[in-house]
């Protein structure tokens, strides 16, 4: 177990240099996205590897490996629908996209079998979470899914215009995270939302500045969705704040109830 903790914070470091690379637009990180893209694009997908550093860091670090199927049931959603989509392309003549549906397929069965596998592992915490931190986890999930799909029917919903192909890849990503937070809901106890909140809160802190900055040069006709995005972006980096640094009962180094 001691070697798997070690892979795992490794392998967070190495998805946290990814979300650099793309945040500050490094040639070697961008070239690993399937098409040219734009500078917020590039920053969107560099707070969602931030998110996934986070969580897997935390588990590295922790060995809280019975908190880990809710990140491979979102890497599986992620990764099966976006496989689909990849190899869709594919099929309409655009050979290159191939190789990444088979990633993407591959990313799938690595992280379903990381589901089943973990399912057996308890988790070393079973304080309850908390209720707003729940009634929070419903309208992320609600949310998440609306905004998944009509990102993949490609509904101008973000700030900015998408590649229509960007639009579905995102919309994918949604779809995910609305699993990730829904496996919390129907195991209800803090670790199973911990890693949620840290994910959330990296997501934030990656867009949040830039986000506040468009609002300068956002078109008219998209301000609204700035500004609904702005909102979500400050309510949930408060609520993953108060809990993870504040709260007596779940603060980083707060007492546990160990099973």
């Amino acid at each position: 177990m001691k070697l798997l903790r070690g892979l795992t914070f490794f392998g967070g470091l190495v998805i946290l240099l990814f979300a650099f690379g793309f945040i500050f637009r490094v040639p070697l990180a961008v070239a690993a996205w399937p098409w040219e893209d734009g500078r917020y694009s590039y920053l969107f997908i560099g707070s969602i590897l931030a998110a996934v550093s986070a969580a897997a860091l935390w588990v590295g670090w922790t060995g809280e490996f019975g908190a880990l199927p809710a990140g491979a049931f979102n890497v599986f959603v992620i990764a099966l629908t976006t496989s689909i989509y990849f190899f869709q392309l594919a099929a309409q003549g655009r050979a290159n996209m191939t190789l990444y549906g088979s990633l993407s397929a591959l990313s799938a069965v690595i992280s379903l079998i990381a589901f089943f596998w973990s399912l057996r592992i308890p988790l070393t915490d079973e304080r309850p979470m908390p209720g707003l931190v729940r009634i929070s986890f419903g309208i992320f999930i609600a949310s998440l899914f609306l905004a998944g799909v009509a990102l993949i029917l490609k509904a101008p919903i973000f700030p900015w215009a998408l590649n229509p192909d960007t639009s579905v890849i995102f919309g994918c990503v949604f779809l995910g995270d609305a699993f990730y937070f829904l496996y919390g809901m129907f195991r209800p106890y803090w670790h199973n939302a911990l890693g949620q909140l840290l994910s959330f809160l990296a997501y934030d802190l990656v867009l949040i500045v830039p986000f506040i900055g468009l609002m300068n040069t956002v078109p008219p006709d998209r301000m609204l969705n700035l500004v609904v995005y702005i909102a979500v972006l400050v309510y949930s980096g408060v609520l993953a704040m108060f809990y993870l640094l504040l709260n007596p009962q779940t603060r980083f180094g707060a007492n546990r109830r160990s099973s």
